[in-house]
């Protein structure tokens, strides 16, 4: 025995550690070292401590488990496989198939397999989140103990405690380096998020050798200066000193909790332990032979786990689990008669529905020639879908009151300590963290929203990437969409940003032209649930359309509709022979162009493009119908790069954009100086029309 752990559990802890190097060296890539480190607080957290039944991983009330260190991620296929995680079908029922198999473990890293090099939300069920980059899982984690608090405060009622889960987070200096855990870490701190524990595997071991070559900061006290308790464990095989922690955090209700652990990376290997070129390559061969004769394991077994280590995990998470899950449901059902509406609303988040009536109470907006920004339209947008739709909150970076994000209905109110189900979220100025604290509310179950201004969707990109990746709904909502900004000048004017976001796979990104199409832009965004949305908004007033004339917004689902056809003279539609394609403020820009061409007898179309994604993803029939193939004549508008508009224009058509970065002045006098103007749209539509002629 070691550190008073049975010779079962090192047994267990071992085969963590032999399965971590058998799977690297068969795949000759991977990290074997922090999960041969790791595997005594693996095997506690799963075996142990968690509130978790393995035959039912998508559990509403379960604990959660976040492995920010995602390189490690051999270190959780094994204890998935070991705790018996249980696949879901596809309507996500329960079937008896293994989540990880002992053959996907050997296919580690490889197509097909569930097991990829990092933990990937989706592939496999009990994989929470997708981890890989470092920080990203912390501060999802926040968002995850966020979702459980508001969880806790709406629906737990008197002899009803549906909700008291805890998450846990494994992380290591890697995250504790990146910006994002800083932010993440003073959120949690100052919510006072008591049942949040990140468990900190202080090795003093990065890539490039010993952490003390970039790190050398005290992160106790830094911890406790963002108001977390912060406890420590010597050496991680000891299993009674992480027990003692584990319940000293479940004991403390008004902070969360840092448990630093002293491990040894490749703990076991006679050459490799303590190295950092165990990090990420496998130990090869000869050391894993030497590694498992030091364990006392046979050197020429390998992926070998014994009956007797299943069977530990069968009396433990798997026994417990199963009770604590049976528990929950038998209170569920009594939950159900007693508390009918909520419990209605627990059956439609678990099963990714939307409430009925979601949308009733969107208006109309009147046509209105002064109009509004779309940033205003949006707030009006957002309250009245949220106030029907109870689990859909959120916040911004400190800009909610440009932004137009508060939720301002009776009930709405703040969320903090004392008001867990509060709809407003206040991030500061915390960009990066905000957008994956907002995804890990959404993972796990609510619908979550981030606002700020478009320009700084730089230090959201890492955590949107990521939600487009696992397919989580979050509603982006970013203003201040172009020079319109105005006197703040280039630092502020978004120029790259669009075909920055447009570039990232599964996004949905709406920019919509009045008040009606943001209307439009919001139901399409709700409606999608395997895909985040971005819906890019204006800081100065746009007219808000007369869809009694133009087309409706219906088409706005599509992507792209045509808003004003080419007509004769005596009204009737004809075929275009020039077509004007805008986006958001250029729309009633093109329209303005559109009538000076038309009264010069070009027979002109204007089609409204909010969504380039929607576009692509109909029937060629209707995306030929809107940009016939044959009218070449094109001209597109957009106060942003170029990048990407000759996918519809053509090579032989023009782009009015952006072709540096902005300016300080007058929103109107720099649409001027920049082009944006009827006449330079008209002018550019006949020069390239005398062009083709020529």
């Amino acid at each position: 025995m070691t550190l008073s752990m049975t010779e079962l559990e090192k047994k267990a802890i071992d085969t963590i550690r032999a399965l971590s190097m058998d799977a690297v060296q068969a795949a000759n890539s991977g990290h074997p070292g922090t999960p041969m480190a790791l595997a005594p607080i693996g095997y506690l957290l799963f075996n142990e401590q968690l509130r978790y039944d393995p035959a039912h991983p998508k559990w509403l009330g379960r604990d959660r488990f976040v492995l920010s260190a995602g390189h490690a991620s051999m270190l959780l296929y094994s204890l998935l496989h070991l705790a018996g995680v249980k696949k879901l079908g596809i309507d996500c029922e329960v079937t008896d198939q293994a989540a990880v198999t002992l053959d996907d473990i050997k296919n580690f890293r490889q197509p097909g397999s569930p097991c990829a090099g990092h933990p990937e939300f989706g592939h496999v069920c009990g994989i929470e989140v997708t981890t890989g980059p470092l920080g990203q899982g912390l501060a999802t984690s926040v968002g995850m103990a966020v979702a459980t608090r508001w969880f806790a405060g709406r629906y737990n009622k008197p002899d009803y405690p549906m909700f008291n889960g805890r998450v846990y987070s494994v992380c290591g200096d890697g995250d504790m380096m990146e910006g994002i855990a800083s932010e993440a870490a003073s959120l949690a701190g100052h919510w006072k998020l008591s049942n949040l524990c990140w468990i900190y595997d202080d090795n003093n071991i990065t890539i490039e050798g010993d952490v003390a070559l970039a790190f050398s900061e005290n992160v106790h006290k830094r911890f406790e200066a963002y108001g977390w308790q912060v406890l420590h464990v010597d050496d991680v095989n000891d299993l009674p000193a992480l027990r003692k922690v584990l319940q000293t955090f479940e004991a403390t209700a008004d902070r969360p909790t840092l448990i630093v652990v002293k491990s040894v990376i490749a703990f076991g290997a006679p050459k490799m332990a303590g190295s950092h070129k165990a990090h990420g390559a496998p130990l090869g061969t000869e050391e894993i032979r030497e590694t498992k004769i030091a364990l006392g394991r046979d050197p020429d077994k390998h992926f070998e786990v014994a009956d007797d280590v299943y069977e530990l995990f069968d009396k433990g998470v798997i026994a417990n689990g199963a009770k604590a899950f049976a528990d929950w449901r038998e209170m569920f059902e009594r939950y159900k008669s007693d508390h009918p509406e909520l419990a209605a609303e627990l059956l439609c988040i678990c099963k990714n529905k939307l409430p009925e009536g979601w949308d009733a109470d969107v208006e109309t907006f009147p046509t209105d020639a002064k109009g509004m920004a779309t940033r205003v339209s949006s707030g009006m947008v957002l309250n009245q879908i949220a106030g029907r739709f109870p689990w859909l909150l959120g916040g911004s970076a400190d800009l909610a009151p440009s932004n137009n994000t508060a939720l301002t209905f009776a009930g709405a109110d703040d969320f903090c300590h004392a008001n867990p189900c509060g709809r407003n979220f206040h991030f500061g100025i915390r960009e990066h963290a905000m957008a994956a604290i907002v995804n890990g509310m959404t993972l796990s179950g609510l619908r979550g929203f981030c606002a700020t201004f478009f320009v700084f969707v730089d230090y959201l990109r890492p955590a949107i990437r990521l939600s487009a990746l696992m397919g989580v709904p979050v509603l982006y909502i970013l203003t201040h969409d172009s020079i319109g900004v105005g006197e703040d000048g280039p630092t502020h004017q978004p120029i790259e940003h669009l075909a920055s976001l447009r570039a990232i796979p599964n996004l949905i990104v709406f920019r919509p032209a009045d008040a009606n199409e943001t209307a439009a832009s919001y139901k399409a965004a709700v409606k999608r649930t395997t895909s985040p949305s971005a819906i890019i908004l204006t800081r100065q007033n746009l007219p808000t359309l007369d869809r009694s004339f133009f087309a409706d917004t219906s088409g706005v689902e599509k992507g792209a509709y045509v808003l004003f056809d080419a007509y004769d003279d005596h009204g009737n539609t004809v075929k275009p022979e020039l077509i004007l394609i805008g986006t958001g403020s250029e729309v009633s820009l093109c329209l303005e162009a559109h009538d000076r061409l038309m009264a010069q007898g070009i027979r002109c179309r204007t089609v409204s493009m909010p969504s380039w994604e929607l576009f692509e993803i109909q029937p060629e029939e209707y995306r030929n119908a809107v940009l016939p193939p044959d009218v070449t004549a094109r001209v597109a508008v957009e106060m942003a790069c170029e990048q990407g508009w000759h996918k519809y224009v053509g090579s032989r058509g023009a782009v009015i954009c952006m072709k540096g970065f902005g300016a300080s002045g007058p929103a109107e006098q720099l649409f001027r100086h920049f082009g944006f103007t009827p006449e330079n749209v008209v002018k550019t539509a006949l020069d390239m029309l005398e062009a083709r002629q020529k």
